[in-house]
């Protein structure tokens, strides 16, 4: 999730949440080295990422209905995120169990990004890996992730108090992003107005 501007949050309490989840699952477990899980996908063909692109596709299609995300333990944190230069993102649902186990699977990604529709609808545009930066330090990446080949964004600052830095990796597999597959934003999406009915039904 990027940082750039993010909307009033609505739900705070969640997102600390998170964030000490992931801590304590860090102490309870060591995370797999990045260097190697870099050098070992930094070199990854065309296919083998495709085939990565499939899984992800198959493991999360029914997500496109929301309903089936919550039941399967993705929760709202926040309103719709945006940027008045680079696009938007939409409303992040994030599912705490697998931001806390601290293990990456491209069929299991911890956030799911929903792009609010005029009629009310969420649409399902992005699937978002996420991973804790395990020293907390902006100015060090020596345990930067990376899946389908690609290493993640960041590390970056958490988006609320008590969140901690981060890395992260957007992958639009639902809408076009003429940006980029992989690319944080998408020129195509739209935030409705903070105070419009849309914004007010789904944020709560």
């Amino acid at each position: 999730m990027s940082h750039t501007h993010l909307r009033p949050t609505t739900r705070p309490a969640i997102l600390t949440a998170l964030a000490l989840a992931a801590l304590a699952a860090l102490a309870l477990a060591a995370l797999p080295s990045p260097a190697s899980a870099h050098k070992s996908r930094s070199h990854a063909s065309q296919r083998d990422r495709s085939e990565d692109l499939r899984r992800a596709r198959e493991a999360t299609r029914r997500f496109r209905d929301v309903k089936v995300a919550r039941e399967a333990g993705y929760r709202a944190i926040g309103e719709c995120t945006d940027d008045p230069k680079y696009g938007g993102m939409g409303i992040h649902y994030a599912n705490e169990e697998l931001v806390a186990d601290g293990k990456l699977d491209v069929t299991k990604p911890e956030i799911l990004v929903y792009e609010p529709m005029p009629s009310g609808k969420l649409r399902l545009g992005a699937i978002e890996y996420f991973q804790v930066d395990a020293d907390q330090n902006l100015h060090t990446d020596d345990d930067r992730p990376s899946l389908f080949g690609l290493p993640f964004d960041g590390p970056m600052l958490g988006h609320e108090p008590g969140m901690p830095m981060h890395y992260d990796l957007h992958v639009w597999l639902y809408r076009h992003n003429p940006a980029g597959r992989f690319a944080m934003y998408n020129p195509r999406v739209h935030c409705p107005d903070e105070g419009g009915a849309a914004s007010r039904r789904h944020h709560r």
